[in-house]
């Protein structure tokens, strides 16, 4: 849900400004989020773990994996939000 309000208000901005280029910007935004997952396991794996070194390149593996999944999801939930949006605030517009 906070991605896709998060999505939704800097779609509308940007909309604002009359950049209606808002597909791609809209899917990166909420999947940025994934970059914050990532570097915090990097920061736990620095401060919490004590891992050998093939023990360290399996879990960034995961982390990966499980990084650009999240990416994914977000991303995709941001850019349904914001299509919604875009759909209802234009399709409210009466055309004479």
């Amino acid at each position: 849900a906070t991605c896709a309000e998060i999505t939704i208000v800097l779609c509308y901005f940007q909309l604002c400004s009359e950049d209606y280029h808002w597909w791609w910007r809209s899917f990166l935004t909420s999947g940025s989020s994934a970059v914050y997952l990532f570097l915090y396991s990097c920061l736990y794996f620095y401060t919490r773990l004590e891992l050998q070194f093939t023990a360290g390149i399996i879990y960034f593996s995961y982390m990966g994996l499980i990084s650009f999944s999240f990416f994914l999801l977000t991303g995709t939930i941001g850019f349904i939000a914001c299509f919604w949006f875009v759909r209802a605030i234009f399709g409210s517009i009466k055309v004479d």
